[in-house]
């Protein structure tokens, strides 16, 4: 834990400089916008399919279909006994680099983690999954390495995701994450950036601390270049028609969601196989799935974000309509013969029901599972491309498939 704030430091919290507008942005894993606890059902409930009654003539039925490729439900028992192994073997060398930054600067880094409230005191809040971290441990036991090898993968991976999380809530003017203020919100706009940048360098030498990491800072500048790209492409895209030769593409959305969700996805599991010794061929088939899962959780949360149980999502029925996203079941409705009525619609927010179920009516929920189906299949062939090591490669599978069963 960081040390205290000084009398100065303190004076500089409780400013809530106003970020720029919100805009239509998507979600990524370890992001989601909570529901009150009363609001959600038991994980364990979520992620394990619905009784067969609810599966005849459920709304969600064929998003819950769509999302059991690729691996068997049994093996998803496992992933919250495999996320908690990962976590615990990570927080250290996480709280030991965090150690190394500036007091004010670790104590804001130590609250976007859940670690501590705001002036240093012990929080019990939620710091997150640790997706990520568990996919650079996991890809480096596939790689047939000791788990250990994976850690810095895992630190530097989890600490570009923070990184990225403090500056997408400024972006978005989010106030909230996981149930309490953003750190912009709680200690200023100018030292959330900063606070960002700081675990965004730390990040860069955690890899360069270890024997041989040049590869693993080139991997790790490939995916940040990436981020970049999607989301300077996400940003953009809130700025352009619905309807028109400037509307934004499926394709578009597709490239946008592999730069901004899986870019970061597949350098996890990649940087663990670089640290664990893997050969090329292992380390890029590990970055492929990662990337596919990108896009089809992005798509299944797109869906979702439209069709969703609120009871299970959090989230209130038709949001992101509500919230004139444009979500890739959205952009194949507008390109179908009913684009130009649907965009009339979400112009004017009226009618998110009926808006639904002209974007149901025109393909768009049918053609994003589609998609998300398609990604979800090349995450199994990406997978094939891996040796298998038994114990690891399966954790790694029932890992990925379980993230886009997250919600249903």
């Amino acid at each position: 834990m960081t040390a205290p704030p000084t009398t100065t430091q303190t004076a500089r919290r409780g400013a809530t400089t106003a970020p720029p507008p919100a805009t239509d942005r998507p979600r990524r894993p370890d992001a989601p916008h909570q529901a009150p606890a009363a609001a959600r059902p038991a994980r364990q409930d979520a992620a394990h399919g619905a009784p067969a009654a609810a599966r005849q003539g459920d709304p969600d039925a064929l998003t819950r279909g769509a999302l059991t490729a690729g691996a068997p439900a049994a093996g998803f028992d496992d992933v919250p006994r495999v996320l908690e192994r990962c976590r615990a073997l990570v927080r250290p060398a996480l709280e030991e680099a965090v150690g190394r930054l500036h007091p004010w600067v670790g104590e804001m880094a130590a609250y976007s983690f859940g670690w501590c409230e705001v002036g240093g005191a012990p929080a019990l809040a939620s710091g997150g999954k640790g997706v990520r971290q568990a996919l650079a441990v996991l890809g480096a036991e596939a790689a047939g390495a000791p788990e250990r090898a994976g850690v810095a993968a895992a630190v530097a991976v989890e600490l570009v995701h923070t990184f990225s999380l403090l500056h997408d809530d400024i972006m978005d003017g989010d106030g909230d994450r996981r149930g309490r203020p953003t750190v912009w919100k709680a200690y200023g706009t100018g030292p959330a950036v900063l606070a960002g940048d700081a675990l965004f360098a730390l990040a860069v030498e955690t890899l360069a601390r270890e024997p041989g990491g040049a590869p693993s800072v080139r991997n790790l500048s490939v995916a940040l270049g990436d981020l970049v790209r999607g989301q300077a492409d996400d940003l953009l895209f809130a700025d352009r028609p619905w309807t028109g030769p400037e509307r934004v593409r499926p394709d578009e959305y597709r490239a946008m969601a592999e730069h901004k969700t899986g870019a970061l996805l597949g350098c996890a599991a990649a940087l663990g196989a670089v640290l664990g010794g893997a050969g090329p061929e292992t380390v890029a088939a590990l970055d492929r799935a990662g990337r596919h899962l990108g896009v089809a959780f992005q798509i299944v949360d797109d869906v979702l974000g439209i069709w969703g149980d609120p009871r299970v999502t959090g989230k209130p029925v038709h949001g992101d309509l509500r919230e004139r996203k444009k979500t890739f079941p959205v952009l194949v409705a507008l390109g179908s013969p009913m684009g130009g009525r649907i965009a009339g619609l979400l112009e004017s927010g009226d009618a998110p029901e009926t808006t639904a179920a002209l974007i149901e009516e025109a393909g768009g929920r049918s053609a994003a599972l589609a998609e998300a189906r398609r990604h979800i299949n090349a995450v199994e062939t990406a997978l094939a491309d891996v040796p298998s090591t038994g114990r690891a490669t399966d954790d790694l599978r029932s890992l990925l498939g379980y993230l886009v069963r997250r919600e249903v």
